[in-house]
């Protein structure tokens, strides 16, 4: 009778942890929690798209600013919301860290950048962390769980993907780059190798003078690093992902487009690169930001990365 009275009880909680749950958020609408991690406190934006009822489990997009930005201007710049209320996406912003309180936030990708490098912040667990939370706390599918950033957002996307692949189902890094050297001379820095496949769809311009798309050290980056190059970034996980190393390339009618698909890829392991010609240090079809060049608006990369992500099994 007493192990029938602690089941009992086991299964009453659990009806309450659901009915918590539940309760939380049951509709549309945007949200602001505070992360705690490694004693760091960080704010997250969320926004929940007209699909989301707290019952079906909806995928889940964290979009990662550059540096020296937040989670409040990429998602202003970006109008990511739009996009993802027609895909049926929940969509986080986190902050990075900063020494300065509210502002100039960075991500630690390992080879970059700022404070989180110097203070070695250990993002990917704080990220890790923010991912368990969420599927705690809201109807979030763990098998959809996506991440896109600009810059130092997407090196982070890069690195999360390979440390993080048992909870990242795919990542759209944009001119950001996998790894480099803090300084020259110094060991490359790249993430290990992911434990499952993770999805890639990479944007990059190739005149980028923050990130070259050639690799190096960028004339306009105010630190000493070096970053590997975008075809070493993809190399990457076309390796990890076990493709066969040939393409095929979609070019646009302006050739100002490029778009590069990998084959016989495992499943659930695309992999694609999207160049854009005259492109900059931009997030493609966004508005321009503080530390960006001016955006094409020949094609959406959120749109792009939502529909890479959709059609995932």
């Amino acid at each position: 009778m007493k192990a029938l009275r602690i089941l009992f009880l086991v299964a009453i909680i659990g009806l309450l942890g659901l009915a918590c749950r539940a309760s939380i958020r049951v509709g549309a609408g945007d949200e602001e929690i505070r992360q705690t991690f490694n004693g760091r406190h960080r704010r997250v934006l969320l926004h929940f798209p007209p699909a989301y009822d707290g019952n079906e489990l909806l995928p889940l997009l964290i979009v990662l600013h550059g540096g020296g930005g937040d989670g409040a201007q990429v998602r202003r710049l970006t109008a990511m919301d739009t996009d993802a209320d027609d895909f049926g996406f929940v969509v986080a912003y986190p902050d990075g860290s900063s020494r300065m309180e509210e502002r100039i936030y960075t991500w630690n990708s390992g080879h970059c950048c700022g404070f989180a490098l110097a203070q070695e912040v250990n993002d990917v667990g704080f990220l890790a962390t923010l991912i368990d939370q969420l599927l705690a706390d809201y109807a979030i599918d763990s098998d959809r769980v996506y991440l896109a950033g600009i810059s130092n957002g997407g090196m982070l996307a890069y690195r999360a993907g390979a440390e993080l692949s048992e909870r990242v189902a795919g990542i759209a890094p944009i001119a950001g780059t996998i790894g480099g050297q803090i300084e020259a001379g110094e060991p490359v820095i790249v993430p290990d190798s992911p434990k499952q496949v993770v999805a890639v769809l990479a944007f990059h311009g190739q005149l980028d003078q923050h990130v070259l798309y050639a690799g190096g050290h960028g004339p306009k980056t105010t630190a000493e690093r070096v970053d590997l190059s975008v075809v070493d970034s993809v190399n990457f996980w076309v390796g990890a992902n076990e493709c066969s190393g040939t393409y095929e390339e979609e070019i646009s009618q302006s050739g100002n487009i490029i778009v590069r698909r990998y084959s016989d890829c495992a499943a659930g392991g695309d992999v694609a690169l999207v160049t854009i010609v005259d492109g900059g240090h931009a997030w493609p079809g966004a508005s321009k930001g503080l530390f960006s060049d001016e955006p094409t608006q020949e094609i959406s990369a959120n749109r792009m990365l939502l529909e890479f992500f959709e059609r995932l099994p």
